[in-house]
């Protein structure tokens, strides 16, 4: 399909607003379709070129999310043999991000990748016969609200389990996060790829995130209705995805719909931790606590271990909950605390998991 207008891409009202206050109408409007190795893959209405930032791009950019990143709309100066410059990124709708780092290198671990950016929507992949995971499900709730993306969960390759295993997953699902949507697939005999494609509408940009291995890019591909994106199975000693998929890239639907495969991420690393749709009965119970600085673990007159007590607040997500807050505040340290608070959280949270199962035993 050849699409001419940039309109096509995702270009609307909000975008040309940025344009307009950053002076840049003599400029050409291009979306940034690919990245991989510091380069760029851009589309305008001229057709797709290859780019690269401006010096003075580079130097006023303080972090990775400076950067133009797929999904962005950019200002290009477009050149000879379909190359292209970078000349200025418009403001974002929405921007996706994660921590990430290596765990073994001393320094700040924490740093930022950009994943996304102008995401209407975002699939939460899972396979159900090896990744089901609930609270995997949550953190990546609380990485999208951070980022204002509303998320939607797809429990891939359902043809490996039986119709009662599904149903008890769906239920455990729908009991824990109300209100998200559930689509159900298997690319073994295409069962809900129909209610995929159909939730997909023209000038709206998707994107599938989830572990390595779980199916993001068959999916894709099916959508597509054409094999674009190279796909592999599990590797038979780790029983782990394989990463296959290892830059980002943007395709466009027969129906006008956008859609960014990404490679798998072993771990959601939370930026600032604040979630108030996730966690917010949680967090309403702690405004009814004794003490204001509550830890909800062992204060007297803590609501939020009174609930948990009594049944009505679930234990895994409370776990959860107390792992992403104290992850939070680690992010929030210099290096040397970082440091010295990553030796201490493992000790914390046998020490926080423990704590619950004496309260809930009648010890507290």
């Amino acid at each position: 399909m050849v699409l001419r207008k940039i309109e096509d891409f995702g270009y609307d009202a909000f975008f040309e607003s940025g344009r307009k206050k950053l002076n840049l109408l003599d400029c050409v409007m291009a979306r940034v379709i690919g990245m991989n190795r510091g380069r760029y893959k851009v589309i305008s209405r001229n057709g797709e070129f290859l780019a690269n930032i401006t010096g003075k791009l580079i130097f006023v950019a303080n972090a990775a999310e400076d950067y133009p990143a797929v999904g962005d709309w950019v200002a290009i100066k477009e050149l000879e043999n379909k190359q292209a410059v970078i000349k200025a990124v418009l403001p974002r709708k929405t921007l996706i991000k994660r921590k990430y780092g290596d765990k073994n290198r001393v320094g700040d671990k924490n740093e930022t990748q950009v994943i996304g950016t102008n995401i209407d929507e975002a699939f939460i992949v899972e396979s159900v016969d090896r990744d089901f995971n609930l609270n995997r499900f949550e953190r990546y709730f609380v990485f999208l609200e951070e980022a204002g993306v509303k998320p939607v969960i797809v429990l891939n390759k359902i043809d490996l389990i039986s119709s009662e295993e599904l149903k008890e997953k769906t239920r455990q699902l729908r009991e824990r996060f109300k209100g998200i949507l559930i689509i159900a697939t298997s690319t073994f005999d295409d069962t809900g790829l129909d209610s995929l494609s159909a939730h997909l509408l023209k000038g709206k940009t998707y994107c599938f995130l989830g572990s390595s291995g779980v199916g993001k890019s068959t999916l894709v591909n099916r959508l597509l209705g054409e094999n674009v994106i190279e796909t592999a199975g599990i590797s038979s000693s780790s029983n782990r995805g394989k990463h296959i998929t290892t830059s980002r890239n943007m395709y466009f639907l027969s129906n006008g719909g956008m859609v960014i495969d990404n490679p798998g991420m072993r771990e959601v690393g939370i930026v600032s931790g604040d979630a108030n749709i996730v966690f917010g009965d949680i967090s309403n119970m702690a405004k009814k606590c004794r003490y204001n600085d509550c830890t909800h673990i062992h204060e007297p007159g803590c609501v939020v271990l009174e609930k948990l007590k009594a049944g009505e607040l679930d234990e895994e997500k409370y776990s959860n909950y107390l792992s992403l807050k104290k992850e939070t505040e680690i992010s929030e340290m210099n290096s040397y605390e970082k440091r010295r608070a990553d030796r201490q959280f493992g000790k914390f949270l046998k020490r926080a998991k423990k704590e619950i199962k004496e309260f809930k035993g009648g010890g507290g």
